[in-house]
């Protein structure tokens, strides 16, 4: 599975994002898909993650009811819209597949490359 995320860029404060990450493969429905995001220096740190089928999902404390991860699996797509953004939601943020288990705590197996998001006050 190859992952490529897009949809990054700058926005001020208040503003909204849209990000994608578009997989190839046959299988795309069989993933849990999830977004982590990494600011230099720091560890990366999980955002959302969505179920194959897209009946669960779960957010980080720090984006609650501000982002929304949905997914196509028509279009082998996952989403994250980002609304209300604040300067600390800037970071590079990557999208990771995962075959095994609904969790954003064990390991990965694809990842994407990663897009920028900042967010000016």
């Amino acid at each position: 599975v190859q992952l490529q995320a897009s949809g990054g860029g700058l926005v001020q404060a208040g503003g909204s994002l849209r990000l994608s990450c578009a997989a190839s493969g046959r299988t795309f429905s069989s993933y849990v898909m999830s977004w982590f995001r990494q600011v230099p220096g720091k560890e990366r740190e999980f955002v959302a993650i969505i179920s194959g089928r897209g009946y669960s999902t779960d957010y980080a404390d720090s984006v609650k009811g501000r982002f929304t991860i949905s997914r196509d699996n028509a279009k082998n797509t996952v989403y994250l819209q980002m609304n209300t953004l604040k300067p600390e939601d800037t970071a590079v943020y990557y999208c990771a597949a995962r075959s095994g288990s609904y969790s954003y705590k064990s390991n990965y197996d694809y990842w994407g490359q990663g897009t920028q998001v900042t967010v000016s006050s």
